[in-house]
């Protein structure tokens, strides 16, 4: 199955809109112990967040939710194949954003958000383009 060009470009706006919404600075939300990343379908990560998945996108090559996590929201979604998620990140990394990058699926959204979910997920921490200007503290 192949990711559609359509379907890159409806996570990466879900990812644009996450990113545009506020780039997290700060403190190093590094966890002193990883768990093993987690596997298994879109509910069994969610569940594993703790999470009531809002589900946006429910196609054959990717199941695409929104999370909400206290106030901060961030997209999970699982993916058919290895190489439709490393196109999908690829793609949508050029909005910025923060992603916990796991086997077939991805959590995207804040730095604070994506490091916390890592406590519970496991899972590679990777960060999208910086494209600066949002001034910092």
């Amino acid at each position: 199955m192949r990711l559609t060009r359509r379907t890159v470009l409806a996570g990466a706006g879900a990812v644009a809109l996450l990113a545009l919404t506020g780039c997290a600075g700060g403190a190093d939300g590094e966890a002193a112990a990883v768990p093993s990343t987690a596997t298994g379908s879109l509910e069994h990560l969610a569940a594993e967040a703790r999470c009531e998945p809002d589900l946006q996108t429910d196609a054959d090559e990717i199941r695409q939710a929104i999370c909400e996590q206290g106030k901060e929201r961030y997209v999970l979604a699982t993916f058919a194949t290895d190489r439709g998620q490393r196109e999908w990140i690829n793609t949508a990394k050029d909005y910025g954003g923060h992603y916990l990058v796991g086997r077939k699926w991805v959590a995207v959204g804040h730095q604070d958000v994506v490091a916390g979910l890592r406590a519970s997920l496991g899972g590679t921490l990777e960060q999208g383009a910086d494209h600066g200007g949002h001034g910092g503290h």
